[in-house]
C-alpha cells in the first residue's frame, strides 16, 4: 500500500498535470494519493460525463464531491451525442482531456496499472502490432501514468485502507469487450499455466518502449522530415537505403508525424510501396490517408482534399493555411507580391480542384498544373492560397499572376506581400 503513495509522488515530482478521474477504484486513488502527496503538481481534476446512464450521473457525482473535499477544482463535461463504441468513447474523452491540458499549460495523468499495461501488451501482440504498438501504455511520452508499475491488487488495497468510495463500470462486466474477456478469461488460463507470463509481457513492453524511443530519436537525427500541417514528407531515395526490417520499423514513426497510426497491413503496403512505386503513384492508409510518390519523395498525408478555410477578405495581416498576407508600398519584386486593383472585391481562399487562372501573358491553365509546374510538393498543395478579384483567380502567390495583378492600367491598385510562415 505504501508504495502507490510514493510512486505518485515520484511521478508529479517538478510536473503541472490534470487528473483524469472517471470514478472507478483506480482513478479515485490516483487523485486522493496526488492531492494528499503532490497537491502543487495538480492543476484541476478532469472529468468527463460520457451520457451512458444512471452510473455515469453517479461517478460524475461522485468526483466533484471528493475532489471538493480534497480542495481540488473540477473541470468537466459532458458528451455532446452518445457514444456506441469503446473507441468513440475514448476518442470523445481524449479531446476533452487533451483540450483542458492545452488550456492549463499540463500534461494529462491517468491511472494506468501494470496490469493494464500487460493486458494491452497482449492484445496488440494479438492483433499483430510492431515493436511501436507493443510498448502499449509505456510509450507515450506526453502522458503522466504515475500507477504503471503498481498493480491492481495494491490498488485496491490503498483503496479500502483510506476508505475510498468509487463507482463500478457496468461495462467492466460485459462480455464483448475484448479486454474484459483477456481479463477475466485469457490472462488467469495463461498464468495457470505460466506464472511469469504477465512479468514477460511487461518486461516486452518495457524493451519495446526504449525502442520505440530509440527510432523517433534516429527519425528525427537522420530521415530529414518535412511535416506540412497532417501532411509529412520523407526523400525516396533516403529510405531506399534501409532493408525491408528495418523500413517496418521507420515508417510508423514517420507516418504518426502525420497522425496516421499504422497497422500491420498499411506497414507492409508502405515497405513495399518505397521499393517499388513511379511517380504519382499512391497507396491508402488506414483512418483515410493516403501515401503519394511525388517528385523523389514519398508523402503521406490525409487521402483527397482536406477541409480547407472559409474563403474570407483579403487585408492587411490575415492568415490562410500556412500563409500570411501583408499590405505594403514596396515594389513587386516576385512573384510573392501583385498589384491588384480596387475597385473588385478582394478574397483569398485555399485552392480547390477545377479552379483555373490565366496566367499573365498566357492560356487558361489548372492551378493544380501550374503548382505542379512551378514544383510545389503535393502535401503543401493542399492548402496552398489563391487570391480573387470578383470571381476570378488574379494570384497563386509565389507560382503565377494574372494580367489584372500584374499590369498597370492607371487604375486604383493596393499592393500585397504573402509569406509562408508555416516553414
Amino acid at each position: 500500500m505504501d508504495d502507490l503513495p510514493l510512486a505518485v509522488a515520484n511521478a508529479l515530482r517538478a510536473r503541472r498535470v490534470i487528473l483524469a478521474v472517471s470514478g472507478g477504484r483506480d482513478s479515485m486513488s490516483l487523485m486522493h494519493a496526488a492531492l494528499r502527496r503532490a497537491p502543487e503538481a495538480v492543476a484541476c481534476v478532469a472529468c468527463f460525463d460520457h451520457g451512458t446512464g444512471p452510473h455515469a450521473r453517479r461517478a460524475f457525482a461522485l468526483v466533484r464531491r471528493s475532489a471538493a473535499r480534497l480542495g481540488a477544482e473540477v473541470v468537466s463535461a459532458r458528451a455532446a451525442t452518445v457514444g456506441r463504441t469503446e473507441a468513440e468513447w475514448r476518442a470523445q474523452r481524449w479531446s476533452f482531456l487533451r483540450r483542458v491540458a492545452e488550456e492549463r499549460g499540463a500534461q494529462v495523468a491517468t491511472a494506468h496499472t501494470r496490469d493494464d499495461q500487460v493486458e494491452t501488451v497482449l492484445m496488440r501482440i494479438m492483433r499483430g502490432a510492431g515493436a511501436r504498438g507493443i510498448a502499449a501504455l509505456a510509450a507515450d511520452g506526453q502522458v503522466v501514468r504515475p500507477l504503471l508499475d503498481v498493480g491492481r491488487f495494491e490498488v485496491a488495497s490503498y483503496a479500502r485502507a483510506k476508505r475510498l468510495a468509487w463507482v463500478e463500470d457496468p461495462g467492466n462486466r460485459r462480455a464483448d469487450h475484448l479486454r474484459n474477456r483477456v481479463r477475466r478469461d485469457l490472462l488467469p488460463a495463461i498464468a495457470r499455466a505460466d506464472p511469469a507470463f504477465a512479468s514477460d509481457l511487461t518486461r516486452l513492453g518495457d524493451r519495446a518502449a526504449l525502442l520505440r524511443a530509440e527510432v523517433e530519436l534516429f527519425v528525427d537525427r537522420e530521415l530529414a522530415l518535412a511535416v506540412r500541417g497532417e501532411a509529412v514528407l520523407v526523400a525516396r531515395e533516403m529510405m531506399l537505403r534501409y532493408d525491408a526490417q528495418a523500413l517496418a520499423l521507420l515508417w510508423p514513426a514517420i507516418a504518426a508525424r502525420a497522425g496516421v497510426t499504422l497497422d500491420r497491413r498499411g506497414t507492409d503496403r508502405l515497405v513495399e510501396f518505397t521499393t517499388g512505386e513511379r511517380n504519382g503513384a499512391r497507396v491508402p492508409l488506414s483512418g483515410g490517408f493516403e501515401a503519394i510518390a511525388h517528385r523523389g519523395s514519398i508523402v503521406v498525408r490525409r487521402g483527397g482534399i482536406a477541409a480547407q478555410p472559409e474563403e474570407q477578405g483579403l487585408a492587411n495581416g490575415i492568415r490562410i493555411g500556412g500563409f500570411r498576407f501583408d499590405e505594403g508600398d514596396a515594389g513587386v519584386s516576385s512573384l510573392w507580391s501583385a498589384r491588384l486593383p480596387t475597385e473588385q472585391r478582394l478574397t483569398v481562399r485555399a485552392w480547390r480542384p477545377g479552379d483555373r487562372m490565366v496566367p499573365a501573358g498566357g492560356e487558361a491553365r489548372r492551378v493544380k498544373g501550374l503548382l505542379r509546374d512551378a514544383g510545389v510538393d503535393a502535401a503543401s498543395r493542399v492548402e496552398w492560397p489563391v487570391v480573387l478579384a470578383d470571381d476570378v483567380i488574379v494570384w497563386v502567390p509565389g507560382v503565377r499572376r494574372s494580367s489584372a495583378a500584374s499590369a498597370r492600367s492607371g487604375r486604383p491598385v493596393v499592393t500585397y506581400h504573402c509569406e509562408r510562415i508555416d516553414r
